[in-house]
């Protein structure tokens, strides 16, 4: 835990250039650290953090992410804000590594938590002591449909690659496709692909494809690598009809097919995009980029006769059972 704390506060006291902002940190971290901050205060205290720091981006260059990397493997913190790492470092402080008073803050915090403080609680997972217990309030916590605390769960966190067990990932990665999250930031994607998610997302794009809406190419990131003839057709179709993009997903993702059916039916069009591959030109992170460009143009090309609000369709019998643990 030390080190951790340690990584945290050189890059808080980086920022902090304000002298009364720093001073407010200086003197709540004292506070912790001589135990003068009892549990009543120091919830007062994470409360004001967005008010007494403010919410600015976090300033990292690339070695500090790879040095938080190496503190622990998956933690990447370039997406979070100066208040997030202030909370995580002031739980960590406040906990002293018992996991025991940690979990007993953590389901206080959480339990009144807005949605600055839940992104927080959230993001430090990977740092925090104890946090394989507390799987059962981060399932229940991505029913959420609001982005920014969903992504703090499923983006750059290891924490659901780590202790989630295959109906909790598999839940992850189909509500990241229903509310239009990117699938590419989700740490260890490729290592826990599954058939029964292959099948439950090729019955997703179907569904969207009825009610003429788009699929995010993405999603068959997730099929492509354990596809088998069932999945042939689909895979074809996307291949024959899709945008380029959309190709160049399915194109990406049967690279990784082991499958021999797969690879004869299909070889040929991964051989149009052969040089794309071996030169790393096309790969997920382009797929990515090139999503977040186009997304808008994408969807209105794929809606142009459809207006979507025409068309209700329900995808409630594609999710998994609600009880996300074993």
């Amino acid at each position: 835990m030390k080190k951790y704390l340690e990584f945290l506060k050189h890059i808080i006291k980086r920022q902090l250039k304000n002298e009364n902002t720093f001073k407010w940190f200086q003197e709540q971290n004292k506070l912790i650290e001589e135990k003068k901050s009892n549990s009543f205060e120091f919830d007062i205290s994470f409360g004001m953090v967005s008010r007494k720091i403010g919410k600015n981006d976090l300033y990292l260059s690339q070695d500090d992410l790879t040095a938080a990397n190496l503190l622990r493997e998956g933690f990447n913190p370039s997406k979070w804000t100066i208040d997030t790492a202030v909370r995580v470092y002031f739980l960590l402080k406040y906990s002293e590594g018992n996991e025991d008073i940690f979990k007993k803050k953590f389901e206080q915090l959480y339990k009144f938590a807005d949605g600055q403080e839940a992104i927080a609680l959230f993001s430090g997972l990977p740092l925090f002591p104890s946090s394989t217990e507390l799987t059962n309030i981060v399932t229940n916590a991505l029913r959420t449909n609001v982005k920014s605390e969903f992504e703090s769960i499923a983006h750059h966190n290891p924490y659901p690659f780590e202790q989630f067990n295959t109906n909790a990932w598999n839940n992850l990665v189909l509500k990241s496709l229903f509310i239009g999250v990117m699938l590419n930031p989700i740490f260890g994607l490729d290592k826990r692909i599954n058939f029964e998610l292959a099948r439950i997302l090729k019955d997703y794009a179907n569904e969207r494809w009825a009610a003429k809406r788009f699929v995010s190419p993405e999603l068959w990131r997730c099929v492509g690598p354990i596809a088998d003839e069932t999945f042939i057709s689909d895979l074809k179709y996307v291949l024959v009809n899709g945008l380029e993009i959309e190709k160049k997903a399915v194109v990406l993702s049967l690279v990784q097919s082991k499958d021999k059916l797969i690879k004869d039916k299909l070889g040929q069009y991964v051989n149009n995009f052969e040089k794309d591959i071996k030169e790393s030109s096309l790969n997920w992170d382009f797929i990515q980029k090139d999503l977040i460009e186009n997304s808008l143009a994408y969807t209105q090309k794929m809606n142009k006769e459809e207006k979507i609000n025409d068309v209700p369709v329900s995808y409630t019998h594609l999710t998994l059972p609600t009880t996300p643990y074993v």
